[in-house]
């Protein structure tokens, strides 16, 4: 409860998930929202359209916990 009375919201658990040879995965409350393209070869960038596949794009797989 805040300090005024007033009820607040829960706060959402938001994460980045990058894909291992993919995008990142923007995660609130470990539903994906967005793909985001992380090869930079996505002709709807910010937007992960598939292109790394064709690109041959490699990256390991991490994990950012943004908000708890």
């Amino acid at each position: 409860m805040h300090r005024f009375g007033v009820l607040r919201s829960a706060m959402p658990k938001v994460e980045i998930v990058s894909n291992e040879n993919g995008p990142n995965l923007v995660l609130v409350d470990g539903k994906a929202t967005t793909a985001l393209c992380r090869c930079g070869q996505s002709k709807k960038k910010p937007n992960c359209d598939g292109a790394h596949k064709a690109a041959g794009f490699t990256a390991p797989r991490a994990v950012v916990n943004v908000l708890p």
